[in-house]
């Protein structure tokens, strides 16, 4: 039973709130690129729409079918990847391997919200599905810098 208490505690209001509060839903009509990426362990899936121009994300879509916390992460992604670069994704993407992981420092400023996320390092099953919209975007930021739209 102390199991199930600190799963209940892993799904924390804030958590819950931005699982159901996900900006940029709507896929777009005419994407650089699109990404769709599966967690295999859980099943979770995000695809990704995006337009780069000058090096910059100047548009995202996202459809997300993931768990709270897959979703929780989503929706502080969604907030905040407009106007960046993909040293910015990336770096993200790099901090929130090591907060889950290693109990590192918490990813860098615009993408810092997803300290919320800490409690899940101890369950290495969501990991994959906390990282999927990072890992989506990268894909898609690389694939829109390698077309002619970029």
């Amino acid at each position: 039973m102390s199991g199930d208490n600190d799963l209940i505690k892993l799904y924390s209001g804030q958590i819950l709130a931005l699982a159901t509060d996900m900006p940029h839903t709507d896929r777009l009509t005419e994407p650089c690129a699109t990404v769709k990426k599966r967690a295999p362990l859980c099943g979770s899936t995000i695809t990704v729409d995006l337009i780069v121009k000058d090096g910059v994300i100047t548009d995202y879509g996202q459809d997300v079918k993931a768990c709270a916390l897959g979703q929780a992460a989503a929706s502080v992604v969604g907030r905040h990847v407009i106007g960046c670069t993909f040293e910015q994704i990336e770096a993200a993407r790099d901090g929130l391997k090591k907060m889950l992981k290693e109990d590192g420092p918490t990813p860098p400023a615009p993408f810092d919200a997803l300290e919320v996320l800490r409690p899940a390092r101890d369950y290495k099953n969501r990991h994959a599905s906390i990282l999927l919209s990072l890992e989506a975007t990268l894909e898609a930021f690389d694939q829109a810098q390698q077309s002619a739209c970029a």
